[in-house]
């Protein structure tokens, strides 16, 4: 009779793991890219400084690129993960009176420029894609 239980348990457990996981599912898409940006160009001169931020045409809505400090940047997709269906027409842009913000005009959220997190009105933070830095000129970004 104990094995019974221990399966049914081991059941429920699966089960319920299995479940909160899909709830937890970040609601926008993974997309796939490879790109090295030479940062000797005009388009990228806002990341030769710490705080600087510039956009790269790639990504669900684009991906903004933010220098944290002197050696790590971050990438996020501009995507609101409030507008998965990509129903807004604007894309998350930074704030004009806060630069450490991107905002959701369409639903108000709000998320940190500095590590994607949710500031408000959303569940969920950012999607984040990964940054390689030669120390010099180029930036990998990809995911």
């Amino acid at each position: 009779m104990n094995k019974v239980y221990i399966i049914i348990l081991i059941y429920l457990l699966i089960h319920i793991t299995s479940c909160s996981k899909n709830r937890n599912q970040h609601p926008i898409p993974s997309f796939p890219f490879d790109i090295t940006i030479n940062m000797d160009l005009p388009s990228y001169s806002n990341l030769s400084g710490v705080g600087g931020w510039a956009y790269l045409n790639t990504g669900n809505r684009l991906v903004i690129i933010y220098r944290k400090e002197l050696n790590n940047f971050v990438a996020f997709d501009r995507q609101s993960p409030e507008d998965p269906d990509n129903i807004c027409e604007e894309a998350l842009k930074p704030d004009t009176n806060n630069f450490l913000e991107l905002i959701d005009v369409c639903s108000d959220a709000k998320f940190s420029l500095y590590d994607g997190q949710a500031i408000s009105n959303s569940e969920f933070g950012l999607r984040q894609y990964q940054t390689i830095w030669d120390g010099q000129n180029k930036l990998r970004v990809f995911n």
